[in-house]
């Protein structure tokens, strides 16, 4: 009769212990990407405020907005209208990057304040659209709009998981997507593109409980500037 092995208690234990290790590691590792993401969404809105106070400090005029662009860089930049408003949508990107939201970046980019080239919106940490509109203005789409609750000029960023839409509203400001510097509205689980311009859904709206970490919603992200 031929004798039959297997593992030991102990075997199967260094086994179970490694596995434990690898998951742990595997957890670990994916809590330190989200932490990045964090932290690179957060030196978005920081680091474009900046840019912003620093282009009209330099200038005493708007990105986006700036009537002297072309005679200052040329046939590459296009003229805002020089009315101290910035016209048009966060996201203008196509056949809309010649508004001045659009033109935004464009300034900036060749004043050297921040990276790229032309007027398209910068993408940040998670493929999401960064943008900038005036806050009184509705988030504008071809099947829906929402307001946004802010009065003055806004930073905008989409495509935010829940727990890090959370975690940049709690660390910049109160962690209440409808109140204070840093407020929210649910995409309903849609991702906006540079094409799309943009995909809030019709039911888009601030969660009136706050933030809900189901890990099913992603949010467009606004600070005040």
């Amino acid at each position: 009769m031929k004798k039959q092995t297997g593992f030991t208690l102990i075997e199967l234990a260094i086994v179970l212990v490694i596995i434990g290790l690898l998951l742990g590691g595997v957890l670990k590792g994916q809590e330190l990407i989200n932490q990045a993401k964090i932290k690179n969404v957060i030196a978005d809105f920081n680091g474009i405020t900046a840019a912003y106070y620093g282009y009209q400090d330099r200038y005493k005029s708007i990105p986006g907005d700036d009537a002297g662009a072309n005679a200052r860089w040329g046939t590459t930049a296009t003229n805002g209208d020089g009315d101290g408003l910035l016209e048009g949508a966060w996201q203008d990107n196509g056949a809309n990057a010649g508004t001045e939201t659009g033109l935004f970046w464009q300034h900036l980019r060749l004043a050297g304040f921040v990276g790229g080239t032309g007027a398209g919106n910068p993408n940040n940490a998670v493929t999401g659209l960064v943008g900038v509109q005036a806050g009184g203005d509705t988030f504008r789409s071809a099947t829906a709009t929402s307001g946004s609750g802010f009065s003055g000029l806004i930073l905008c960023s989409s495509n935010l998981p829940d727990k890090i839409a959370v975690a940049v509203d709690t660390t910049l400001d109160d962690g209440n997507p409808q109140t204070g510097s840093v407020r929210a509205i649910t995409q309903g689980g849609k991702v906006i593109t540079a094409t799309n311009n943009p995909a809030i859904p019709a039911n888009a709206a601030a969660d009136t409980t706050g933030y809900s970490e189901t890990g099913g919603k992603q949010y467009l992200v606004c600070k005040s500037m």
